[in-house]
């Protein structure tokens, strides 16, 4: 039977090694001994994806005047991931006059000043790095779609790395993505970290097949009983640092 994921636990029951002295790690160099890894899923996650992607979607509809049925059909193309392909395949579709590059970097610059990280998210990341954490980003996507969205939101500055399966060549759930990501961090996962994410399969399977602890962003209730539970889980990414944060304090 699988085990459920457990309730809302007491911080010092995490197990965390002591807390190194503050200052933030420079970025990219090698981890010191001592520091900690953790590696966030960006969308869905850090940042609201379906609202971003909802939102820059009616942008383009009103832009190119697309009818109803072609928005929803656009929309829901584009729900799980994007890429300039797509674009070019939606603009065959339609007849729009717009080439595809221009479609992908107008799509781009949407999402990217649409995409949100709660205020208090990012301060968090920047206790968290304060307290000697090496912070990544492990990610499905294409690398200019992600950085954009990196950099808008404010996260790109308060993290240590990144990887992205467009570059790496390999998605989550892979082991190798989340591997890349540590490198980029200047850590590996074979030291050990934690990764946080919404998505069962690629993020909470992925991390643990790395060796990863991990942390589930959503409810106990609708974890799939087919799969090992989390380590922890928290309702939101919020949440879920303030948890790091505990186990460091």
């Amino acid at each position: 039977m699988p085990r459920r994921p457990v309730a809302e636990p007491s911080p010092p029951g995490l197990g965390f090694p002591s807390r190194p002295a503050a200052g933030r790690p420079g970025r990219g160099g090698r981890a010191a001994r001592g520091q900690r890894l953790a590696l966030f899923d960006l969308d869905d996650t850090l940042v609201d994806r379906r609202a971003a992607l909802a939102a820059t979607l009616m942008r383009f509809a009103d832009r190119h005047h697309l009818t109803a049925e072609q928005h929803g059909a656009v929309l829901a193309r584009l729900g799980e991931r994007a890429a300039i392909s797509d674009f070019q395949a939606i603009r065959t579709l339609y007849g729009l006059a717009a080439p595809a590059e221009e479609l992908w970097t107008a799509y781009l610059a949407d999402m990217a000043a649409l995409s949100v990280c709660p205020a208090e998210v990012l301060d968090g990341l920047d206790e968290l790095s304060s307290r000697g954490w090496r912070l990544g980003i492990a990610t499905n996507g294409p690398a200019d779609i992600q950085h954009a969205k990196l950099e808008a939101t404010g996260i790109g500055r308060r993290i240590h790395g990144v990887g992205a399966s467009g570059p790496v060549g390999f998605r989550k759930p892979d082991p190798r993505l989340f591997a890349a990501a540590a490198v980029s961090c200047g850590a590996t996962v074979e030291d050990g970290g934690w990764m946080v994410g919404n998505d069962p399969v690629k993020d909470i399977h992925g991390g643990r097949l790395s060796g990863l602890h991990t942390l589930w962003i959503g409810a106990p209730s609708r974890w799939p009983a087919h799969l090992q539970a989390p380590d922890q889980y928290r309702s939101t990414a919020l949440l879920a640092v303030r948890l790091l944060l505990d186990g460091t304090s």
